[in-house]
């Protein structure tokens, strides 16, 4: 339970700082409820002196860790799971160019008929019209 002691420290010394930065109480009482009850102290001009609370500091000895050493040796191979073929690769992307081509003739070809038909409609909505009127 040393982790709880030194939390408890390190609580004290951060509240003390705050008090001494802030000016009292008053300030850390809006972060801690329990300052803030009927006993609380009022607002007051000068702060109080606030005493610095001790802290252990442990020195510990720091111990060098050996370097490890690699010998170079010949090269590692990692097996592959699937071995590539230069043809299967080559296939595959030339499978890929010729849909990602056909997929575009598609879209431009729905997009003609689409901009075609649009226009159709246009033009036979203006058919429809009446002839303007002409005025005296």
């Amino acid at each position: 339970m040393k982790w709880i002691k030194e939390r408890d420290a390190l609580i004290a010394q951060t509240m003390a700082f705050v008090q001494s930065v802030s000016g009292g109480k008053e300030a850390v009482s809006r972060f801690d409820p329990g300052l803030n009850g009927a006993a609380a102290v009022k607002p007051r001009a000068e702060p109080d002196p606030v005493a610095p609370v001790p802290m252990k500091i442990e020195i510990q000895k720091i111990v060098e860790i050996p370097k490890i050493v690699e010998i170079p040796g010949p090269a590692k191979t990692i097996p592959l799971s699937r071995k590539f073929d230069q043809v299967d690769v080559k296939t595959e992307i030339q499978a890929r160019i010729a849909g990602f081509r056909a997929h575009q003739e598609r879209f431009n070809r729905e997009r003609h008929e689409y901009f075609n038909a649009t226009l159709a409609r246009l033009r036979a909505s203006i058919d429809q019209l009446p002839p303007p009127r002409r005025e005296k």
